[in-house]
């Protein structure tokens, strides 16, 4: 990508660093020292070490959380890789609107506000245009089949990571941490195809029954993504090729959401497999975006675990879910939570006069 292609994500990009080290050490100071076996927290200090680095605070802010919806449709469901018909997105985003779906009723119990982002689905949604919590960014009414042909063109790609991007600069003044989320019926195809490109796996290592389908219908799904990817010739090494040859534009907002969030060096929750092929879009982009990813949870999508490996993450859960949504995202939110009250809340041996052993 060169600074011409577009001047917010160049900027964008740019802004982001790494996390604070500095402050890492000070909190790994403050949790060896608390009034507990040494580190008998285990992974949650490690997460309580995380968010003080990301937010360069002792005091991680947390309690404004904002899961973002990104959907959009894909012609890839014309080749058959999906159970549901297209149809379902645009039902879908409705549900969400009116706040009856599952990702409502988890970011509810999470006290997080939920927005839901059109960035290409294929239906009419001018009947919630005055709803507060869908935002319009629409850059196509779905993209094109990649079994055929590229799914959208540079300048799409590059708009839909803009769309992620404007969303995390519209709500950074009411957010401390984000989580990412999705709807699009077939979008298990294109994170899959992205996560053997980048990750150079075969699609048979990294493609599941995504909607539910039965073993024959799998075995032509990745028979159609092997074929695809092999017309398309995406560019391992150029992650806007990769995001325009076989991606979605909700997966290229949803990358464009994490990069928004580590410019302004906030932590970002990543939900299932399509959020996690969005996060290697931005890693492609900008690697030290990693550092402000925290990976929600492991899905039964069997590409999802390889995609967050290859991202250094380990998830913090593994409860066999495989909605999407940010449904996993929003629970895993409950152990931040949890992590920011054992770095800023748990006494000290000096602190509690605990004789420490």
């Amino acid at each position: 990508m060169t600074n011409s292609e577009n001047q917010l994500l160049s900027t964008t990009i740019a802004a982001i660093t790494p996390s604070d080290n500095g402050m890492r050490q000070q909190a790994h100071q403050r949790l060896e020292q608390l009034a507990i076996p040494h580190w008998a927290l285990g992974r949650m200090m490690d997460l309580a070490e995380d968010l003080a680095a990301t937010t360069s605070s002792m005091h991680p802010r947390v309690q404004r959380k904002s899961i973002v919806v990104m959907a959009a449709d894909h012609g890839i469901v014309a080749a058959g890789v999906s159970k549901f018909p297209q149809a379902v997105t645009l039902e879908m985003v409705h549900n969400f609107v009116n706040e009856k779906a599952s990702i409502n009723a988890l970011a509810r119990q999470v006290g997080a506000q939920v927005t839901v982002v059109d960035v290409g689905v294929a239906g009419d949604l001018s009947a919630l245009h005055s709803a507060p919590n869908l935002v319009h960014k629409k850059i196509a009414a779905g993209t094109a089949n990649f079994a055929v042909g590229p799914a959208m063109s540079r300048a799409q790609a590059i708009r839909s990571i803009e769309v992620g991007i404007e969303v995390a600069e519209q709500l950074a003044t009411t957010t401390d941490l984000f989580g990412t989320g999705d709807m699009g019926i077939g979008n298990t195809s294109p994170s899959s195809a992205i996560i053997a490109v980048l990750c150079q796996r075969t699609l048979a290592e990294v493609t599941g029954r995504g909607t539910g389908l039965d073993d024959a219908a799998l075995s032509a799904k990745i028979t159609t993504l092997q074929n695809a990817v092999e017309l398309n010739q995406p560019d391992a090494s150029d992650g806007l090729d990769v995001l325009a040859k076989v991606g979605g534009f909700e997966i290229g907002a949803i990358a464009g959401l994490i990069l928004g969030a580590a410019a302004q060096h906030k932590p970002v929750m990543i939900d299932g497999i399509i959020s996690t092929a969005g996060a290697l879009i931005a890693a492609s982009l900008a690697p030290a975006s990693v550092d402000y990813m925290i990976a929600g949870h492991c899905s039964v999508e069997q590409g999802h675990r390889i995609a967050v490996s290859a991202l250094g993450k380990r998830p913090l859960l593994d409860l066999d879910l495989r909605l999407g949504e940010g449904t996993g995202g929003a629970i895993a939110m409950n152990l931040v939570d949890a992590a920011v009250a054992i770095l800023t809340e748990i006494a000290t041996f000096e602190e509690a006069a605990v004789s420490k052993i």
